[in-house]
């Protein structure tokens, strides 16, 4: 909270319409930074440097199930919580089928675009408070975790059509962005279903499951 703003996730639907172009503005200012210097893909580690040399490296090994921390032995969960392991590799595999159109592309990306984590005053402004998940990827994973979040506010189709408006050519924009939500999506599943968010889980799989015929309809 700030005097002369509030949480983006206070918008409704129809405030956030009439204010997504500065979002979208916003986002695209942080993803036209200079990263010269910068290799890799990935968070930023303490030192400010990325752990993967490629994009197939750093997606495929999010999920890897012998990785020190909270997720060693991850995969036990398709045992003993709501996590369904037919639903999460078929989506898994559907990400690694659209790796090809992501490599190389290295963007400075925020990672942390659900509302919550954003501050707006709806006119001008969005700021950006919290960078501790910031790295360096395809620019489009900060739109779709915005839609991972309100899939309801149609953030592709918004992006798509504030994009031609704008002469911004964005290649591959479909197969980038399916990439980009399905391993985030499977990435959020994952963590709620290891909180026994059942709710949240149901919620995020309907989202998945739908996102195909939404982008493929642009």
């Amino acid at each position: 909270m700030t005097p002369n703003g509030f949480v983006a996730d206070q918008l409704n639907p129809e405030q956030f319409a009439g204010c997504h172009e500065l979002f979208f503005d916003k986002i695209l200012e942080i993803h036209s930074s200079d990263i010269t210097g910068i290799e890799g893909y990935g968070e930023f580690n303490d030192e400010c440097k990325t752990e993967y040399g490629t994009c197939k490296e750093f997606l495929i090994d999010t999920f890897a199930d012998d990785k020190e921390g909270y997720w060693y032995n991850w995969q036990e969960m398709f045992e003993t919580t709501v996590l369904e392991r037919e639903f999460f590799e078929q989506y898994l595999q559907e990400m690694k089928d659209r790796i090809p159109y992501c490599e190389g592309r290295r963007y400075l990306v925020y990672n942390n675009t659900f509302f919550i984590n954003m501050i707006t005053d709806g006119k001008t402004m969005v700021g950006f408070p919290d960078w501790s998940r910031s790295g360096i990827c395809d620019f489009l994973l900060d739109f779709a975790i915005m839609d991972l979040n309100k899939p309801y506010l149609h953030i592709p189709e918004l992006l798509f059509e504030y994009s031609k408006k704008r002469g911004i050519v964005i290649p591959d924009f479909k197969e980038r962005f399916l990439c980009m939500a399905y391993y985030k999506g499977i990435d959020v599943l994952r963590w709620h279903a290891s909180i026994e968010d059942t709710e949240s889980c149901t919620s995020i799989m309907k989202s998945i499951s739908e996102l195909k015929d939404r982008i493929y309809a642009l």
